[in-house]
């Protein structure tokens, strides 16, 4: 079975490979833009964003989410009991203790983020602090330390970052194509407009494919983590019980959206009647059901 012992390797792998097949895409992209536009000049921008983008989603993404999600970050004098339920668990895994944020959001929910062990966060709102018991919120920080200890915080943030610049790219290439391009069809040949009849359509495309990309590795890692972290606190029924008041409550996160939902230990946005293909998360009923089969 796998668990945070020997899946943190191949995460690594998996994000240089994204990180790779980023890259590709966004000089293909820049290509086909600037065969379309008869400049040569786009390809060239396409190169430098995407190679910026790629440092940037590696050394800073976690920064970038923490930012949109109005964190700031916890002091042991503030809460010291959270601080020390942390500590322990992270001994526990053999993990460096991780930065403590908090977001001030009556939601309950909870993420982790970081490049690596040592520059591990974990994210908890307000509002799951004040309403689950030390065991559920022991499941709960397990749970996000799983997500740190096996790499998958680098995976998913990279993730967001390349997807949310793809779905950018993506928008810039079609304001251009309608709103900016030369519309004199004499001064556009067949390989422009064959360019841009391709461009069109990969802007339309890999947006999509981009985000179903991301949807499926989060709910691959939700089910990993949840059974790393019952592992960790040999108490299956902490999480299940929390990760059950989680999905019982209704409110929405104000801070989530779209390229971050799948960060968060339940999708943040409630009431989703999509198919499972679109959905950030694994169903919960299946979630809980795999936890409490693990005590039998």
């Amino acid at each position: 079975m796998p668990t945070l012992y020997n899946e943190h390797d191949k995460n690594i792998r998996l994000t240089w490979l994204y990180i790779v097949a980023f890259l590709v895409f966004v000089i293909g992209v820049g290509y086909v833009f600037a065969g379309a536009m008869g400049n040569s000049m786009i390809l060239y921008v396409a190169v430098a964003f995407s190679v910026m983008m790629s440092m940037a989603s590696y050394w800073w993404s976690d920064k970038i989410v923490l930012s949109m999600s109005n964190a700031h970050l916890l002091s042991f004098e503030e809460n010291k009991e959270i601080y020390r339920l942390v500590e322990n668990l992270a001994i526990t895994a053999g993990l460096p203790l991780p930065k403590i944020y908090i977001i001030e959001d009556t939601a309950m929910n909870a993420f982790a983020t970081g490049r690596n062990p040592e520059h591990g966060v974990i994210a908890l709102t307000t509002g799951i602090i004040g309403r689950l018991n030390k065991t559920e919120l022991e499941g709960v920080i397990a749970h996000e330390l799983s997500h740190i200890g096996n790499r998958d915080t680098l995976l998913s943030t990279v993730v967001v970052i390349l997807v949310g610049f793809i779905a950018l790219l993506a928008d810039w290439f079609r304001h251009f194509a309608f709103f900016g391009g030369n519309r004199d069809s004499d001064n556009r040949n067949q390989a422009q407009a064959l360019f841009m009849i391709i461009g069109i359509i990969l802007s339309i495309l890999a947006p999509l494919a981009a985000l179903m990309m991301q949807l499926a590795i989060s709910r691959k890692r939700e089910f990993l983590a949840d059974a790393s972290g019952a592992l960790l606190t040999r108490y299956p029924e902490g999480l299940a019980s929390a990760l059950q008041k989680i999905s019982q409550d209704r409110e929405p996160l104000e801070v989530a959206n779209r390229a971050t939902a799948p960060l968060y230990i339940e999708n943040p946005f409630k009431a989703q009647k999509i198919g499972k293909l679109f959905m950030t998360h694994p169903p919960i009923e299946e979630r809980i059901a795999a936890l409490r089969g693990m005590e039998r």
